[in-house]
């Protein structure tokens, strides 16, 4: 990517000459003024160091209310300074690059050089951009990379699932579905991508196309457990469909009720189905009852993402917070562990890195995705995007696929931390 020389302009004008004008100009403001003298006012940038302050906590909590989570590879127990906020001795200091320059991400920055902001696509070190994978032209709504398949599979609010070979890159195919897709999930050869009122489903190793009737509005999440595939939908609905492997088929098994929004996220583990809605709530399943045996409303806004991690349940919501859910002796759930953000969060993806930490990449409404390493949610890195990171996952030797709203999707990969 070009990028044109920087023509920073000071605040004095040639000798002689007067200011015309008081006024800000506005150019300057979005980075693009190349007059030199301008007849409005163009104040000098302050210089400023790259190089970013590391919390001198790094790596430690401070106990909340709710105390500790842990268990065998994880343990937190506080919520640390946020990096660059301070120094040790109460001075506040500015963290440049902290923030990636928005003209830069669109190739119109002319500051080159002489910018404050990060011009790079991700902060920190051990993630780098294999490629950018460009077809879709709206948000990207699914991304799947099915065990033992050579092609990666995406899906766009735009209506199509594009096929890509996961050796060129190049796209092999492109289904049009004929609305707005909300969800794409694999489960063993099956692929399942989720339209207003139905749900579509491809065997892709017998080439099998069935269409699951029966829900209402749009299907924004999924997900298979054992033989049984949950659709959360728009009306609140939960609906479950059985696996019939003697005639390949998915056959209806019962609805899940009780939510008053969209179900948005869905997940499972420990025996459980977890459900995150637009009503503000998780409510808890159990697999073998299909009954709600709890209802969690420590979110005071959407639940956009949950994951199941050991025995700990991670959710987070639109609030600006992300929880840690801990079963109690007596059964219940309670958060052990509050992680505030300064913006919504939108999806969660657990992972272990290239040296085997465990890595919780967390999506915010800042266009950008956070690599925080548990259990101290110290931030590793950061990647950022042109609009919001909707959805993530992961791959084979340490790969990491984001999709933003633009329909792009970008493709990282991790390498080990320098040695000091």
């Amino acid at each position: 990517m070009d990028i044109k020389p920087s023509r920073l302009v000071g605040d004095k004008n040639e000798r002689g000459r007067r200011r015309v004008n008081n006024m800000v100009c506005s150019y300057w403001l979005r980075g693009r003024c190349n007059r030199n003298p301008c007849r409005f006012n163009t104040p000098k940038r302050s210089s400023a160091s790259n190089q970013s302050h590391r919390n001198n906590r790094e790596g430690t909590l401070y106990s909340d209310q709710k105390g500790e989570w842990d268990s065998t590879n994880l343990r937190c127990s506080s919520s640390p300074t946020r990096a660059g906020s301070s120094s040790g001795n109460g001075i506040t200091q500015k963290v440049i690059g902290e923030r990636v320059c928005k003209y830069w991400l669109h190739g119109n920055c002319v500051e080159a050089d002489k910018c404050q902001y990060l011009h790079s696509w991700f902060k920190g070190h051990g993630v780098f951009k294999l490629a950018e994978l460009n077809g879709h032209i709206k948000a990207i709504s699914g991304i799947v990379l099915p065990s033992g398949s050579e092609k990666l599979y995406t899906a766009s609010r735009d209506g199509y699932i594009r096929v890509w070979d996961c050796h060129t890159g190049q796209c092999d195919g492109v289904v049009n579905l004929g609305g707005e897709i909300g969800s794409l999930i694999s489960a063993g050869p099956w692929l399942f991508a989720g339209i207003k009122d139905v749900v579509k489903a491809w065997n892709i190793e017998s080439c099998t196309d069935l269409s699951l009737d029966g829900p209402v509005g749009q299907i924004y999440a999924m997900v298979v457990n054992n033989d049984m595939l949950f659709a959360g939908a728009q009306n609140g609905t939960i609906y479950a469909w059985k696996a019939n492997k003697g005639n390949n088929a998915f056959e209806p098994a019962t609805t899940l009720e009780g939510h008053n929004g969209a179900v948005v996220s869905l997940t499972v583990g420990d025996g459980r189905l977890y459900s995150g809605s637009m009503d503000n709530t998780i409510r808890v399943w159990d697999l073998d009852t299909l009954q709600c045996i709890h209802t969690l409303k420590e979110h005071a806004s959407v639940v956009m993402s949950l994951v199941c991690w050991g025995p700990y349940l991670i959710s987070c919501s639109l609030d600006q917070t992300i929880k840690v859910w801990f079963a109690t002796e007596a059964g219940n759930l309670e958060v052990t562990y509050t992680r505030n953000e300064e913006h919504g969060v939108l999806s969660l993806f657990g992972m272990n890195n290239s040296e085997g930490k465990p890595i919780l990449l967390c999506s915010c409404n800042d266009n950008s995705v956070r690599l925080y390493e548990l259990p101290s949610f110290t931030e590793k890195g950061r990647i950022f995007a042109k609009e919001e990171v909707r959805e993530i996952q992961i791959g084979p030797g340490g790969l990491v696929f984001t999709g933003d709203g633009t329909g792009q999707v970008d493709v990282w990969k991790w390498q080990a931390e320098p040695t000091h």
